[in-house]
């Protein structure tokens, strides 16, 4: 990944003399480490001309941004304002079935409802993904909606839960699995099923237990609200489809592999940045230190899903309750800096 470092704030209106840096000048240093190492990763604010490392600032950002950039100091950062914890709000953000009732307790026969009934004959073992299992407290489920709508509300995203199309983008018809360089693994037609049972049943406002929490170092963070089992499905990766070409010089952070195509030029991502849910604010893993990898309890798998790619988080063990969720950024391409993620 190229790293390119800003060197100068935009020019003000008024004349001012040019002046010509000495590499021991203060704004090449950081301002949080104080060294002046790695000059490609430093990064100047367009107000105050003082330099940050990438990897000292909290988030840490894995790229230099295209537009302006203001230090935390110029920024006057503050902390997201929680999304109200009202029923009508939530279901119009998220758009619910409006027949949907948040409020309803979730009771043992409920949730034996939405279970699969399994015949007495088997086969040939197979591991069958999970469907996610809403918190029955309905007070609950609002509070870890409306921790989803204030991060989407601060990073300014309209929430989906599919894959978007929009026009000037790559078309639906683009988006082919028997283009995967290699062949891509077609999701079972029971795992489709279960895929589906969790898309109606968050149309419907029962959600998967999670709560998204800012973290002053790591942004925002994705954790368990409740024990998860291994194999649960947790989200799909959804958000607006474009080809690769269209995005190779994008400074965002979030950007997902959908299809890895022979043909490079047919190789599409998904950017959750207009349109997108909660697996945006799933963090990765540090591949460089053994306690990262460690830290990792979930899988990006990309399936083939009627003949159409998609990419689901799944629970790779047993998670527990109040545990962060984690998953490898560097699954496919080993491109991803994150040599400096906490």
């Amino acid at each position: 990944m190229l790293l390119r470092r800003r060197t100068e704030a935009p020019k003000p209106n008024i004349h001012r003399p040019i002046t010509y840096e000495s590499p021991d000048d203060d704004d090449s240093r950081c301002e949080k480490c104080g060294s002046g190492d790695f000059p490609d990763e430093l990064l100047l604010c367009d107000k105050c001309d003082k330099g940050f490392h990438l990897f000292c600032l909290r988030p840490i950002l894995v790229s230099v941004p295209k537009g302006s950039w203001f230090c935390p100091s110029c920024s006057h950062h503050k902390r997201p304002k929680p999304f109200p914890l009202v029923q009508t709000k939530i279901i119009d953000f998220f758009r619910i079935q409006r027949s949907a009732d948040l409020t309803q307790k979730l009771t043992p026969d409920n949730l034996r409802k939405r279970k699969r009934a399994s015949g007495l004959v088997m086969s040939k073992k197979r591991r069958k993904l999970l469907p996610f299992n809403p918190t029955e407290d309905p007070e609950r489920r609002l509070q870890q909606m409306a921790s989803l709508a204030t991060a989407l509300r601060a990073s300014g995203t309209e929430f989906t839960d599919e894959l978007t199309y929009v026009t000037g983008m790559a078309p639906r018809s683009a988006n082919s699995a028997v283009l995967e360089k290699g062949g891509m693994q077609v999701l079972s037609k029971e795992d489709i099923e279960t895929l589906n049972l969790c898309k109606r049943m968050m149309n419907r406002g029962e959600w998967p237990p999670l709560m998204v929490e800012y973290d002053p170092k790591e942004g925002f963070t994705v954790q368990a609200d409740r024990f998860i089992k291994d194999l649960t499905i947790i989200t799909e990766y959804v958000g607006d489809v474009d080809y690769l070409n269209n995005r190779e010089n994008d400074d965002g952070d979030s950007t997902m592999t959908l299809l890895h195509a022979s043909n490079p030029a047919q190789s599409l991502v998904v950017c959750p940045y207009k349109h997108g849910n909660i697996a945006r604010f799933v963090n990765g893993i540090n591949n460089h230190t053994a306690d990262g990898k460690k830290k990792q309890n979930l899988k990006c798998v990309r399936y083939n899903v009627n003949g159409e790619c998609r990419v689901l988080l799944v629970a790779n063990r047993d998670i527990a309750k109040g545990e962060r969720l984690y998953y490898d950024y560097n699954g496919y391409e080993k491109e991803y800096p994150t040599e400096h993620f906490v």
